[in-house]
């Protein structure tokens, strides 16, 4: 397959003004379905990135050549742009957008966009969004904080496509670090960085695709966050505490006092999305401490029962992923894992003692395909290093 830069003259032509920029996709070790409740969030990147080249035009068109999609992307600033559900052009055209609204756009580019793993579970949609977005930024001159291009993001996967997440994706991808954990309270948009202890034991990341990759959009994630919204708003009411507006109810705004006062009066449904939440930030606080100390096999147990809460209270697995977790849970080497992402399609990930990673993968590989023949050719499973968030790169690196 010829590669970003082979693409780009192949399309473009040669330029004296060549740049790059460099995503990576982000894991959530701890903190899952707790963003969009205002909670405490943890993430990292991977060395698995979304990479682009791109070169400013002398017009105000925008080119998007992607080497994993087919058809080319291109509009000016001018054209009125929509949302196309399952058109991966959607991204670049809701970065575009979201800067419209405080910026006038006149400088166009030309671009070529590869990512290096399977689509689903890392939030390659923020990655690629986030690369839009610096180099819209870049080519136009105009200064945006990290916190900005989070916000940005952010709007894109709300607003414009209608997903109801939190800022968790954007989050990690922005400001992630290499040896160091993301703390995010997406509550206040406050956020620490916690290195690693001295005493951590070696580790890589597994990434396990399922084979199965489709759109947030038509799954129950939105129900889930709409249940999650329900059961704040039911513990308020029989706390006689004031109601706001179910679409701002959020369960962080509830004191965990009322919740254990009036949990057991909760519908079954809405008692395990409460559940879920709350005992989800206290393994958000106690994660940190354990990765501050270098304890990785406390911070791996940490994982291990924020994915069984994922599946079980929050509901939000599907079969094939609780097979690779269930895999990796008995699995020697593997310190701790959970479904990454929504849960309902993509990627299961952990952390695993590089030791063993082709015991584990044998694991995997015996048992996965014969159960779900029908996806086996479709599943990988990929092993890789922690390493900062999204940046400008010499295109070189990228090469």
């Amino acid at each position: 397959m010829p590669n970003l830069m082979e693409t780009f003259i192949a399309e473009y032509g040669t330029s004296n003004d060549l740049r790059a920029v460099k995503s990576p996709l982000r894991i959530c070790p701890i903190g899952a379905h707790s963003d969009y409740q205002g909670g405490r969030v943890t993430g990292m990147t991977l060395d698995a990135s979304v990479d682009m080249v791109y070169a400013p035009r002398e017009d105000n068109y925008v080119q998007i050549q992607s080497l994993d999609f087919p058809d080319k992307e291109i509009f000016s600033y001018g054209h009125e742009l929509e949302y196309i559900p399952g058109f991966w052009g959607t991204y670049i055209r809701g970065a575009v957008k979201a800067l419209q609204q405080d910026y006038v756009l006149k400088v166009g580019l030309n671009a070529v966009v590869s990512g290096k793993l399977p689509i689903g579970g890392l939030s390659s949609s923020a990655a690629v969004t986030t690369a839009y977005l610096m180099a819209l930024c870049d080519v136009n001159d105009i200064q945006v904080s990290k916190m900005g291009i989070i916000m940005y993001s952010h709007w894109v996967e709300t607003e414009f496509i209608g997903l109801k997440n939190g800022i968790l994706d954007q989050s990690a991808n922005v400001l992630s670090m290499d040896n160091q954990l993301m703390v995010m309270d997406c509550l206040t948009n406050e956020y620490e960085m916690i290195n690693k202890g001295e005493s951590i034991k070696d580790f890589e990341v597994i990434v396990v695709y399922s084979g199965i990759s489709k759109s947030l959009i038509g799954t129950d994630f939105n129900n889930r966050v709409d249940e999650s919204r329900v059961a704040g708003w039911l513990l308020l009411e029989l706390a006689g505490l004031p109601l706001p507006t179910l679409e701002d109810v959020k369960l962080r705004d509830v004191p965990i006092e009322v919740y254990e006062e009036y949990k057991d009066q909760l519908p079954e449904r809405f008692r395990k999305r409460a559940a879920h939440f709350y005992t989800e930030q206290a393994r958000v606080l106690k994660g940190a401490e354990a990765w501050a100390k270098g304890d990785i096999e406390e911070f791996g147990q940490l994982m291990f029962e924020s994915g069984y809460s994922s599946f079980y209270q929050q509901e939000t697995g599907i079969a094939e992923m609780k097979t690779i977790f269930d895999i990796l849970k008995d699995a020697e080497g593997v310190y701790g894992a959970r479904p990454s992402g929504a849960g309902f399609r993509g990627a299961v990930i952990g952390l695993i003692d590089p030791a063993y990673k082709e015991s584990i993968k044998a694991q995997i590989d015996a048992i996965y395909p014969v159960k779900y023949p029908e996806i086996k050719d479709k599943y990988e499973v990929n092993f890789c290093v922690t390493e900062d968030g999204a940046r400008f790169v010499d295109v070189e690196e990228l090469i």
